[in-house]
C-alpha cells in the first residue's frame, strides 16, 4: 500500500507541475501568428471607356507586357499588311542590332536585290529605287523600308542579314514565338501575302516592341536623309502628329484593307507624365473610316486619361485570420497618382509581416504594383480594424497553439 501511495504522489505531483508548466507557457507565450489569404482585386471602370471601331480588328495596350486593355472586333488573326515590316525590321535589328543614331553596317545591293526591285516595280507595288553596287547603311535600308514602305528593301534586308527570304522566315517566326506573339504568322518580308497574319492584340504589343526600340523610334521621328532622300523616299507613317499620333505603319491590302499601327502620347492634367498606348487598327474599309475611327479614339483618349491613384487608398488586398476566429482586412495606403485609362485589374505582389494582435492603422506590410511600365511601387499595407486578443480562456484551452507559437519563436 505504501509503495502505491507513493507513486499516485509521483505521479500527481508530475501532472500537477505539468499542468502548472502548460499553464504558464498557454498564460505568458506568444501567440500563433494569423494566416494571410489574398482579397480578389476587381477591375476598375473607366469613366470614359476606350472608343474602337466595330469593324476590322483592334487593340491597345500600355506596355510590351500587358495584356490589351481596350479591343474590338475580330479576335482572329488577320492579314496585317506592311505591319509585316515591322517584324522584318525588329528581326533584322535582333541580328544586327543598331543604336539610335548609327549608321550601322552597309547592306550592299546585289543583281539579286536590282531584280527583285524591277518586280516589285513592275507589279505596282511600293518600291524604291536602287541599283547594282549601290551601297545603303542599315539605317538608310530601315528608311526606306518603314518610312518608304519599300518592298525591294524588305526582302533585301532579310536576305543580307539572313543570307535568304527563307532562312529569315524561319528566324522570325521563332522570334515571334519567343516574344509570346503565338497568333502572328510570316510568310514574306512585307505583307502582301495574305497569309501573313496577326491579331490586333499581338500587334498592339508588338507596337509597344517597336517604340521602345531606339533604332525604330529614331529613324520614325527623324526626316529623311541622305541617299533614301535622293531617292525620294515619302514618309507613309506620319499620321496625325498634331494629336500625338506617332505612326509606325500605315498600309493598305485588297485582303488586310486598311491597318495603322501606332503609338499615342495623351498630355495629363495635373501630372508631369503624359499616357501613353501602343495600338494597331487593322480591316478598315477605307481612308475616311480609318481618319474617323482614329479621332474619335484620340477624342475618347483625351476626356478618359487622367492621373489617378495606381492601387485606390483603402483598397482591401489581404485578410488576416488569427486561431481563435478573429479577422481583419488589411488596406492600402496612400499611393503615388499615374496617367490612367481604360479597365485596369493591379498587378501586385504583396509580402506581409508577421502578425498576432494589433490595433487599426498598424502597419503589415508591403504591396508591390506594377504601374504599368515594368516598374514596382511600393505602397504601405495597414489593418483596417484591430486584431484582439483571445484572452485567458483562450490560452488555456489551446495550449498546444500557444506552446507551438513558443517553439516556433526559439
Amino acid at each position: 500500500m505504501g509503495v502505491a501511495r507513493g507513486i499516485g504522489i509521483f505521479t500527481g505531483t508530475v501532472i500537477i507541475l505539468g499542468v502548472g508548466v502548460c499553464g504558464s507557457a498557454a498564460l505568458v507565450g506568444p501567440l500563433p501568428t494569423a494566416s494571410v489569404t489574398r482579397v480578389a482585386m476587381a477591375e476598375t471602370e473607366p469613366a470614359v471607356p476606350p472608343v474602337l471601331p466595330a469593324a476590322g480588328a483592334s487593340a491597345v495596350t500600355e506596355a510590351v507586357t500587358a495584356p490589351p486593355f481596350a479591343t474590338s472586333g475580330s479576335t482572329e488573326p488577320v492579314p496585317m499588311a506592311s505591319i509585316t515590316k515591322t517584324i522584318t525590321a525588329l528581326v533584322v535589328l535582333d541580328k544586327h542590332p543598331l543604336g539610335a543614331e548609327s549608321q550601322g553596317q552597309t547592306v550592299p545591293i546585289t543583281s539579286e536585290d536590282y531584280l527583285a526591285y524591277l518586280d516589285y516595280q513592275k507589279a505596282g507595288t511600293r518600291t524604291v529605287s536602287v541599283y547594282t553596287a549601290d551601297a545603303w547603311s542599315e539605317r538608310e535600308m530601315l528608311q526606306a523600308m518603314l518610312l518608304g514602305s519599300s518592298n525591294n528593301h524588305a526582302d533585301t534586308l532579310a536576305r543580307w542579314a539572313f543570307g535568304s527570304v527563307d532562312d529569315y522566315l524561319v528566324a522570325a517566326n521563332a522570334w515571334l514565338a519567343e516574344q509570346g506573339l503565338a497568333e502572328t504568322t510570316v510568310v514574306d518580308t512585307t505583307g502582301l501575302s495574305d497569309r501573313s497574319v496577326g491579331t490586333a492584340a499581338d500587334l498592339a504589343r508588338l507596337s509597344a516592341i517597336a517604340l521602345e526600340t531606339p533604332a525604330i523610334a529614331s529613324v520614325l521621328a527623324e526626316p529623311v536623309t541622305g541617299l533614301p532622300s535622293r531617292r525620294g523616299i515619302e514618309n507613309t507613317t506620319t499620321y496625325l502628329p498634331e494629336r500625338g499620333v506617332t505612326g509606325i505603319s500605315r498600309s493598305y491590302t485588297d485582303a488586310a484593307g486598311i491597318c495603322l499601327q501606332f503609338g499615342l502620347d495623351i498630355p495629363v492634367e495635373g501630372s508631369a507624365e503624359s499616357f501613353r498606348a501602343y495600338g494597331a487598327i487593322l480591316g478598315q474599309p477605307d481612308w475616311d473610316a480609318l481618319d474617323a475611327a482614329m479621332n474619335a479614339f484620340v477624342d475618347s483618349a483625351t476626356a478618359g486619361v487622367s492621373a489617378t491613384p495606381i492601387l485606390a487608398e483603402g483598397t482591401p488586398v489581404v485578410t488576416f485570420t488569427t486561431a481563435w476566429g478573429d479577422s481583419a482586412d488589411a488596406l492600402a495606403g496612400l499611393s503615388p497618382e499615374a496617367p490612367r485609362w481604360g479597365r485596369v485589374t493591379p498587378d501586385i505582389t504583396v509580402d506581409t509581416d508577421p502578425v498576432t494582435t494589433a490595433g487599426t492603422g498598424t502597419r503589415v506590410g508591403t504591396i508591390f504594383v506594377d504601374d504599368g511600365s515594368g516598374e514596382e511601387q511600393p505602397i504601405s499595407l495597414k489593418l483596417g480594424a484591430s486584431l484582439h486578443d483571445p484572452g485567458v480562456f483562450w490560452r488555456l484551452s489551446h495550449p498546444g497553439a500557444v506552446i507551438g507559437a513558443l517553439i516556433d519563436s526559439l
